[in-house]
């Protein structure tokens, strides 16, 4: 797989999977915080950061919702990527539907700003990306990071009133991210990049099991914290509205679907409802990044037409305790 070594672009430099054939995600690389602190480095500005994403991308839409839900669309741009990844990675395609320019650094190609922050840089060049314009670096590119900070760091510049991560619930909210990430969040893709079939049978095992867990911890509550929607929602929606389409077929996730369980599929659905939530999510940005961008999984890259879930319709959710954050409804 591509990536960058000592700040050059290489195409053979990293390896996808371990040697039992079992999928390994890289460690990100810029790990700075914003914090609402006034003797802190990076300080929570109007105007002052901006988002590097891809509509595809699970972790870059965490981001994303987590921006629209606090309403931080004016204090912090967003840029978006083409959502096909070729063998110069990502790239900035203004004229395709639904991608931009590089506005702030004139890039053609994300690599480029990750170089721009570091000219010896040795990594993969992922998204979401936190940038800081007065800096002139990048904050961040660790997903969970980048929409907790988002999530706490800018009550002040926020519109809405919502709180994703609140006080009472954070050490379940922590507990739930770290368990449905291996599982299920990176699950997925160890099934689908497994290059053996006992590590593929591992991650399918795993993936499964723990749908099932989730599934009937849900049946009494309506988020996975309990009666408050917070991070860890946000977390567990960005796997499952691309899972029927998605992991299902390509990943070779197809013991069942999402729409199959009893209380994963509504849930899903009033996740998707919340307001400004929809407006995150690209059907057609994810198809076509995952159906093309990976040959050796796809080789025909030939996107499929359906199967269309219907996340619009009724969920009754809500005669379960709890309900939407105030700034919501």
């Amino acid at each position: 797989m591509n990536m960058l070594v000592d700040g050059e672009w290489r195409t053979d430099a990293y390896q996808t999977t371990n040697e039992d054939g079992a999928f390994e995600r890289q460690t990100t690389a810029f790990r700075d915080r914003i914090e609402d602190d006034p003797d802190a480095r990076f300080q929570p500005e109007a105007g002052r950061y901006h988002l590097y994403v891809c509509r595809a991308c699970p972790w870059a839409h965490r981001t994303l919702i987590t921006r629209k839900l606090k309403g931080l669309e004016d204090a912090i741009t967003v840029d978006y990527v083409d959502p096909y990844r070729g063998e110069d990675g990502w790239q900035f395609t203004p004229e395709k539907d639904g991608c931009t320019p590089d506005t702030v650094n004139g890039s053609d190609y994300l690599r480029e700003i990750y170089v721009e922050a570091d000219p010896d840089m040795t990594g993969r060049v992922t998204v979401p990306v936190l940038w800081d314009r007065e800096e002139e670096t990048i904050v961040n590119n660790e997903s969970a990071e980048i929409m907790r900070m988002l999530d706490t760091e800018f009550d002040d510049l926020a519109e809405n009133d919502v709180d994703l991560y609140p006080e009472g619930y954070r050490e379940d909210v922590d507990r739930i991210i770290e368990a449905i990430y291996e599982p299920i969040n990176n699950g997925v893709y160890k099934a689908g990049f497994a290059d053996s079939q006992a590590a593929y049978d591992q991650a399918v095992d795993e993936l499964f099991d723990a749908l099932e867990h989730w599934d009937s911890v849900l049946a009494d509550q309506r988020y996975l914290a309990g009666d408050r929607l917070t991070e860890a929602d946000i977390a567990m929606f960005t796997t499952l509205v691309r899972f029927d389409e998605v992991y299902h077929t390509h990943f070779m996730c197809n013991h069942r679907l999402i729409r199959e369980y009893d209380n994963l599929w509504p849930y899903l659905r009033e996740v998707y409802q919340l307001p400004g939530v929809a407006e995150t999510v690209n059907m057609d940005h994810i198809k076509e990044h995952y159906y093309t961008t990976h040959p050796d999984v796809s080789p025909k890259r030939i996107v499929p037409t359906g199967p269309a879930p219907e996340f619009g319709a009724p969920h009754d959710r809500a005669e379960l305790p709890g309900d939407a954050p105030a700034g919501l409804r």
